[in-house]
Formats: structure tokens, sequence, C-alpha cells
């Protein structure tokens, strides 16, 4: 069986680079090999140690530690990006786990021998991006050969026109960034909320809005005006994990006048009975999830101040395939 690559961060480049170890820290937690070797012991006893910890959090960083303890082996690989020279070190491990008390927070260590520390530049795109990871410690999966085959002593990378991991590694980012937009709505914001978000959403994209008082029956949550003057715009918002019938979007139908056009918004998606409805009843619009997510990147700018720090973005630039 292959030897596992695994990627780790540190904030502490030093540490890794003149004492030849890796480490991770969560001090609280105290010496790993006192537990059993299950992940429920380690999800249990990260509970106990930090009882403030967010939910979704608490198997996330249970999991690391016990991977650090249990699933590494002496001779398997690490690739570490390290900041203060912009490398790629990859090492080898040599030592069982250690617990180093004296240790400002990195207590939890492994000895390691560092075989190269090579620039970035000679790896692909998308390698970059794999051992750039959120996670402090984790498995290096697509682009293991990749990193293995740089230890080796004649190791150059080709030089190549083109880069074919750029546009697979941009398409990735684009994408988790839209899963975390839908996560971020799903979970903040419920009912009444995502009604007056999707008419802070309308304003920014240039409309009048009137949010219907809450608890009505009309079937109506917004009425939006592009200027003074008609036609109207009826909204109606949805925030169910389930697809939305036919039958919902006739309610909607239902509620209007002759000469308002209709908006129907889901976090989720349409029944295909739903989505032949809207197509032979142009006056209404369907919005689901993903052309929501469309939407907010295009006009987040022009949010509200509010749903910007729920929805925290930064604009930056990333690479991409170039045009042919």
């Amino acid at each position: 069986m292959a030897n596992t690559v695994w990627g780790i961060h540190t904030m502490n480049d030093n540490l890794f680079l003149n004492n030849d170890v890796i480490a991770i820290g969560w001090k609280v937690f105290g010496n790993l090999s006192v537990l059993d070797a299950t992940r429920e012991a380690f999800k249990s006893h990260y509970e106990k140690s930090y009882p403030n910890a967010k939910k979704g959090s608490i198997a996330t960083c249970a999991g690391m530690l016990f991977r650090f303890m249990h699933e590494v082996k002496i001779g398997d690989y690490v690739v570490f990006p390290s900041k203060i020279d912009r490398k790629i070190n990859i090492g080898v491990i040599e030592g069982e786990y250690e617990y180093i008390p004296s240790s400002d927070e990195y207590v939890q260590q492994r000895k390691v021998k560092w075989l190269k520390h090579l620039p970035r530049t000679v790896f692909s795109q998308g390698a970059l991006y794999e051992v750039g990871a959120a996670l402090a410690f984790f498995i290096v999966k697509n682009y293991a050969d990749e990193f293995l085959a740089a230890i080796d002593k004649n190791f150059a990378k080709e030089s190549v026109e083109e880069d074919e991991t750029v546009a697979a590694t941009a398409d990735e980012i684009i994408e988790s960034t839209k899963d975390f937009i839908l996560k971020e709505l799903s979970k903040n914001l419920k009912g009444y909320d995502l009604e007056d978000f999707i008419a802070d959403l309308l304003q920014a994209m240039g409309y009048r809005t009137i949010v219907s008082a809450h608890g009505g029956d009309s079937g109506i949550d917004i009425v939006a005006y592009k200027d003074e003057l008609p036609p109207r715009i009826m909204v109606q918002v949805k925030s169910q994990d389930s697809d939305i019938k036919e039958s919902t979007i006739q309610s909607l139908k239902g509620a209007m006048r002759e000469g308002d056009y209709g908006l129907f918004v889901t976090l989720s998606n349409y029944t295909k009975n739903a989505q032949k409805y809207l197509e032979s009843t142009p006056i209404i619009r369907g919005i689901n999830g993903t052309e929501l997510v469309e939407l907010i990147l295009k006009y987040y700018d022009k949010l509200s101040e509010k749903y910007r720090k729920m929805i925290p973005l930064k604009m930056v630039y990333i690479p991409v395939a170039k045009e042919v």
C-alpha cells in the first residue's frame, strides 16, 4: 500500500523548518496518547475541552487530531507550504507522535526529515490549490503524485504553454464560493428574514420594494416597481428545502391582477411540472437557488452592509485559462 501524502499548515514556519517537525495546536486539548483510539473519544474530549466550539467544527477538529495521532505512519510524506519564503516543503515522517507541553501552542508534534524545499512556481495551479486547503491538516489526494515526483533529484517540471489545471482550479474556487453563499442563506435566512433579504437584493438591482406585512394571507411577500409607473412585480419567496410545486406558483398567479408581473424566488428548485408551468406562463419568472446566487455575486457591492456581513466575500483575482 502506497504511503499517504499529508498536507499541513502552520502560523509558525520557523518551528517546522528549524526543528524538523510538523505540529498542530489545540494546546487545551492536551496529550492525545491518553485517549482511547476512537474518533468518538476524541470528539467527546474536544467538546469538553472547547465547550464554546461551534457544533460544525467539533467533528472536523477532533478528526484532524485523531488522524495526526493514529493515522499518520512513519514513512508517510508531508507537504507544507511555508509563508515566509513561499516555498513548498516536502518531507517524510520519521517519528511517532510526541506531546510537547512546553511548546507555546503547537504541542502535538512529529519528527520529519525535509527532503525538498521548492519554489511554488514548479507546481501546477491545481496542486497549489489543493495544499492551500482551509484545513490545518489533511490528506493530499488529487495531486499527491505530482508532489511525490518532485522528490526525485532529477525533478524538473516541464515548461508548458498552458497549465491545464488553471481552468479547473478557477472553476473549483467559483463553485465553492457559490456553495458558501447558498449555505449561508439557508442557515441564516428563513421565512420572513429571506423576504427582507430578497427585497434588499431587488433594491440593489434598481427596484423600489414594499415588503408585505408579516402574517398576511395575500400570497404576495414583496411588491416591486422599476420606476414610478406600472407594471407591478408581485414577488413570492420560499425558503423551504424541497422543490417548488406547480400549485404553489399557481397561487401566485391567482394573487396577481391584470397587468402585473410575477417573480417567484426559492433557495431550492422547481419540480418538472412547475418548470413547465413557468415556461408556459411568461409573465411569471422563477428564480432558483443557483440563479439567486448568480444575482448576489453580480450585485453584491450594492447590498446593504447587514447582508454583506452575513455573507462575507472578498473581491480577488484568480487565474483562468487563456482564450484560444
